[in-house]
């Protein structure tokens, strides 16, 4: 996952949770590192988040959306981390529209951009296990057809399937990692819009209870950040990604009720309880998830580092140190 010293990168979403860890391991391996983020409050973007490495890494707040300024980022950069998106499903049925225009129209732009001004760049883009919709068989590999039941998940399939168009037939490097429920510190923590886990950190941090929707029976996988990051960094550095989908995953499974008795644990306060599903969340909810990552691991090397039970004690404790930079910016 070296190779990166002298290069040029471009994080889209470069102030969010998953981007600014990125940003982080590329400025340690001494790569020449931009960052574009739009700051708009919703979508979890926080200056706090690159602190510590500000002075070492430009910063351009900017809209993907913006087809004038995303030209001119993408020239000359040698690789492109395309992470900046809409990530609540629940907002996506509420505002489809704007998930469309986020999630899809931009990433055409994006691509476009790449295409007239910099064809030689390697893009990896960051999609989601939504699109795979209601598993019909776990764990999940990349062959398990795709039947998103949201419109998040509609438009993240149309982003990565532009970005493999535009690998196929216009010859640019690019790459789609299906993420599944990635966590740690610089996660946005006010609300469930990145991640249901974050709100959880939040609430027991603040010394308050969770509720789990359901049964409590889902199960789910999930991906510490570091994890995330190492398998963003081995797709941008090898040739044999382009073309490619992967799905992330781990091999330690736990339903949320298990989980959230592990976070109450950690905490030491708090407890949780089961709560009936609502109506909205219910309609769009996929039940068990995993997925299978053998292909990435095969392909690329990557597999989970960080075992949950340490990467979620890593996460309470920066939020107990951290809390309020979040509490109070992260709107």
């Amino acid at each position: 996952m070296g190779g990166y010293k002298g290069r040029r990168a471009l994080i889209t979403g470069g102030l969010g949770f998953i981007g600014s860890s990125l940003a982080r391991r590329l400025v340690d391996e001494r790569a020449e590192v931009t960052l574009v983020d739009s700051l708009i409050p919703e979508y979890g973007g926080n200056l706090f988040n690159v602190a510590g490495i500000r002075d070492r890494v430009r910063l351009n707040i900017s809209d993907v959306r913006d087809p004038y300024s995303m030209a001119y980022l993408v020239r000359d950069q040698d690789v492109v981390f395309n992470l900046a998106g809409q990530t609540s499903h629940r907002d996506s049925m509420i505002e489809p529209r704007t998930d469309l225009v986020i999630n899809a129209e931009a990433q055409l732009s994006i691509l476009e951009a790449c295409r007239k001004s910099n064809p030689a760049v390697k893009i990896v883009f960051a999609s989601t296990r939504q699109v795979y919709g209601k598993p019909e068989y776990l764990p999940i590999d990349e062959r398990h057809p795709v039947r998103p039941v949201d419109v998040n998940g509609i438009n993240k399939l149309a982003g990565e399937s532009y970005h493999l168009l535009y690998n196929n037939v216009y010859g640019i490097r690019a790459c789609a990692l299906r993420l599944t429920n990635t966590y740690g510190p610089g996660m946005r923590v006010k609300d469930a819009r990145q991640s249901f886990l974050g709100l959880w950190v939040r609430l027991l941090v603040d010394g308050r209870n969770i509720e789990v929707f359901g049964d409590g029976t889902q199960r789910r996988d999930f991906n510490f950040v570091d994890d995330c990051v190492d398998a963003l960094l081995a797709a941008g550095a090898s040739d044999t990604a382009n073309g490619k989908i992967y799905n992330l995953g781990s091999a330690e499974v736990v339903s949320l009720a298990e989980l959230a008795r592990l976070m109450v644990e950690l905490a030491g306060e708090g407890h949780f309880e089961l709560v009936a599903f609502p109506p909205d969340r219910k309609v769009i909810d996929i039940g068990d998830y995993c997925g299978d990552y053998s292909l990435i691991r095969g392909e690329l090397g990557w597999e989970p580092r960080v075992r949950l039970r340490e990467g979620l004690a890593k996460t309470l404790g920066y939020y107990r140190q951290h809390g309020t930079a979040y509490w109070d910016r992260d709107a």
